[in-house]
This record gives structure tokens, sequence and C-alpha cells, in this order.
């Protein structure tokens, strides 16, 4: 009887679960117990294996917590000296900014900005990939100006892969950065109107207008004077690069120094990077930022009211109810995160309702068409556009919806409803004629006990059957039992029962 409400609570429990490992693999925090990494197997400044873990000049790591920077570290320069290595520069700062900006994503970088102004940090970057913001423009506004006004160099570096893009108003954060840049495939663009902070207007240049609307490549967008780059390489591939694209910037009143030569002990001489410092969003951090994501806030939504029919239905509250309503709690953050049409809402509210009523007879059947017809519009308009982005469902994330509520409610419902109000003692055809009697009034529908079975039952508008009181049935529309009171039964019923 409960195959449908396990099937459900484990897509359920599987979605909360991939919540739970992708927030644990971006939170850069608490390693205290990740190995060590020797700098000569790993990139200086990439993330290792081991979340947390920070590779900088050759053979020191460093482990990092959330809001706290650099917790231990130890350098050891090829000379053995320790004079003028690596180890003696100002750290840098990595934030890894994904997904589209909310609240979540705005409130983790102006905290990552005050966090490098009070660890001693030399620099932040951004590492970005974004398709826009569903913040206010007054909210990007304001973190605008806090990027211009840090004390602290800022840049932003597009990536990781050829795949990143940075498009709507996230894109308007390049115009105040020291140092921007991309890796080769990228794209920026889509800006929008050019926001305003501390007077000022965000500024492209000559560039605006192609941005405002279009995209950049990283080959057009230096050529255009975009970039804010003076390594000639073509492309800015990884972090590393990134962090020797900004030694020798004049920035904030000071010129950074991210990468020094050193002398190693077979007497050749290697550059390398000042230590680097990861961080990203924390646990609950990126638990809230995965549910506001489109995919994600829109299956919660629907797997809650799923399950939330299902345990009306099966007239029990139970752990069916309980996930239901976490889920919808999550959905309705998620919608409430996101730019949703509301009349897409409605259609989904109104198309679980038109489910819900062929439910309750146990029988698909011109309502169940309904609702799908309903879910299906609401899905395909759910989100509204951002600049550059249609925000529309993937086509996966659209079919599991659609084929998952189809099975939900012309197969698995039904046979649970049937499940719930029959027992396998009890016949069906035979029952005609048989007598029972109301569990409660029926006027025109309620419950009847017949044999040892709890029915569902209906009768003529004109007889209504009060509590307790004797009924016989005459006809079965599905499992719900059409029945007539034993004194003063209106006719139509007689010439029904006579008929059969």
């Amino acid at each position: 009887m409960r195959r449908l409400a396990i099937a459900l609570i484990s897509a359920a429990l599987a979605l909360a679960g991939g919540l739970g490992l992708a927030g644990a693999r971006a939170q850069a925090s608490d390693p205290a117990s990740a190995p060590r990494i020797d700098a000569a197997t790993s990139p200086i400044g990439q993330p290792s294996a081991a979340t947390g873990l920070v590779v900088g000049a050759a053979g020191s790591t460093a482990t990092t917590t959330p809001g706290e920077g650099v917790t231990a570290s130890t350098a050891a320069s090829g000379d053995g000296t320790g004079a003028g290595t690596a180890a003696d520069l100002a750290p840098v700062d990595v934030l890894q900014v994904s997904g589209l900006f909310d609240a979540v994503v705005v409130e983790s970088i102006e905290q990552a900005i005050d966090r490098s102004e009070h660890n001693g940090s030399q620099a932040l970057i951004l590492q970005m990939s974004s398709s826009g913001a569903t913040v206010s423009r007054a909210t990007m506004a304001k973190l605008v100006g806090e990027l211009a006004d840090s004390t602290v160099a800022i840049g932003i570096w597009v990536g990781p892969s050829s795949g990143s893009r940075v498009y709507g108003l996230p894109a308007q954060l390049f115009a105040v950065a020291d140092v921007t840049a991309m890796v080769q495939g990228s794209r920026i663009g889509y800006t929008g109107e050019p926001l305003a902070y501390d007077g000022k207007v965000v500024d492209f240049g000559n560039s605006a207008a192609v941005l405002r609307t279009g995209s950049m490549s990283f080959n057009e967008a230096r050529a255009a004077g975009v970039l804010r780059l003076d390594t000639k390489d073509v492309g800015v591939p990884t972090v590393r690069n990134m962090v020797q694209a900004l030694d020798g910037v004049q920035a904030r009143g000071r010129t950074l120094d991210t990468v020094t030569d050193e002398l190693q002990a077979n007497g050749q001489v290697q550059s390398t990077s000042t230590l680097v410092r990861f961080n990203g969003l924390g646990l609950t951090d990126q638990l809230m930022h995965t549910v506001a994501s489109p995919s994600m806030a829109y299956l919660f939504f629907v797997i809650g009211a799923a399950l939330l029919i299902f345990e009306f239905f099966t007239a029990g509250v139970g752990v069916a109810g309980l996930v239901g309503a976490v889920c919808i709690i999550f959905g309705c953050y998620g919608f409430a995160e996101l730019p949703v049409r509301p009349f897409a809402i409605v259609l989904l509210v109104l198309a679980m309702l038109a489910f819900a009523i062929d439910v309750q007879v146990g029988v698909p059947r011109f309502w169940t068409g309904a609702g799908i017809t309903l879910f299906i519009l609401g899905s395909w308009f759910l989100y509204q556009p951002l600049p550059g982005n249609d925000l529309r469902l993937s086509w996966i994330t659209l079919i599991a919806g659609v084929v998952g509520v189809m099975l939900t409610y012309i197969v698995g419902m039904p046979s649970m409803v049937r499940t719930r109000f029959a027992t396998p003692t009890i016949g069906r055809e035979w029952m005609i004629g048989e007598t029972g009697t109301a569990a409660e009034e029926i006027d025109p529908e309620g419950i009847a006990t017949v044999g040892a079975a709890r029915w569902r039952a209906r009768t003529n508008r004109a007889t209504p059957i009060s509590l307790g009181a004797g009924l016989r049935v005459v006809a079965i529309d599905g499992v719900t039992l059409q029945v007539e009171p034993l004194d003063g039964a209106a006719r139509d019923y007689r010439e029904q029962r006579s008929r059969d």
C-alpha cells in the first residue's frame, strides 16, 4: 500500500542527499584531517582533491576555514633560507562563485571582501561562472560599489572551463575589478542597462553597446579593451595563471607582488606564486543556493505536492506528509528567489487539484487529462527570462517532471486509493444488493461500511443517508459505491436496481 510513498520519499531523499554532497564538495572548510600535497604534483594555486587544502609556494600548504583564512601553513624555499621567498608574500584569496547570483551568493561575496581585508590578503579573485542574477538591480549596484571601495585588489576570472559564462548583471562587476581574465572559449555579456553606484555609472567604454545586448569571447573582449590584463598569454587557463597576472599590478594604492624568483638547490631560478587560499559557500548556504536553482525548486515543489495529495487520500499523516511538507517549503523558497510567472504557479496548483478530483474516484478520467495539460503549460512557462538566459527548464527536468506526474496520477495513485478502500476478502461484482451502514453522513458522498471494509460511497442528493443508517449497494463506479437508504430510497435508484 505504501509503494508510491516509498518511491516518492526515496526521490526526495535522493535530491536532499545530492544537495548535501554538492554542499560538502563546494565548501572549503574544516579540513583538519586532509592529507598534505607536494607542490611538485599539484599545480600552484589549484584546488586539491582534499577540500580546503590550498597550495602556495613550492612545498607549502595551508588549510582554511570559511571566515578564518589560513589556520596553519608551512613553507620551504628551494635555497632553504626562507628570505625573499614566496612564503614572505601576502596571500591571495579565491572565492568560487557559480550559478545564478541570489541573496546567498551576494552575501558570500560581501563576506569574502571583508574577510580578505581583515586577513592580510593583497587580493581577492572571484572565480565566476554565472548566467544571471535573481536579486534586484539595487542589490547588484550595492555589490558593485562594495567591490569598487574594497581596500584589497579585486580580480575576476571566468572559469574554470571553456563553457563558463558570465551574463547579465554579474558581468558588470568586470568594470570595477583591477584585473579581469577569462578561460579561452568562455564568454561575457548581456549586461543590460548599466548600474549606478556611488554617484558613478558602470562604464565599458566603446564596448558598452555590444555587451548590453550581446556577448564577447576572450579574444573579442581583450581586443576591445574590456579585459584588464597585461599578460601576453592567449587566455588564462588556470587560477595559477590568474595569480601570476596580478603580479606588478598597481591597485588600491599598492603594487601587487604575487610571484617571486627562488634559487633552487640545483642553482636554477624558479618562479613561484604566493599562497592561495580557496573559499566557497558553507554547507547551509550551498544547500539554499542549490534549492534556489530553477530545476531543483521545480522538482521539490512537484514532489512535495504529490506526497501531500497521496497522504491526504490515504487518510493518514505520516512520513510521506512530513517529507512532502519539507519539499514544498524548499520549492516555495526557490520560487521566491527566482523570477517566476505567477500565472504559471496558479496553473501548477490547478493541475494538482484536477488530479485530486480523479484520485478521489480512483479512476483517471477527464480531470486527469486536464491536470496533465495544465501541468505541462505551467512547467513550460514557469520562469521569466533573464538577459542572455531564457531560464526555461531543461528538457531532462521537464520530461522527468511530466512523466513522473503522469505515472503517479494515472497508475500509482489510483492503485493506492483502491488498495486503501478495499480488502482481498470483499468481492466487487456480487456486492450489488449487499447491505451495510453509513460510517459517516453520506450527502451526497461519504464513507460506507459494507461487510468488513470501508468504501467511498455516493447517494442521490434527494436521499441523504445519516450516520449509522442502513443502506444498500445498487451499483459500483470504480472504487465508489452507489448506495441508497434501506427505507425511503429515491425512485431512480429503484429503477436502476431493477434493471441490474
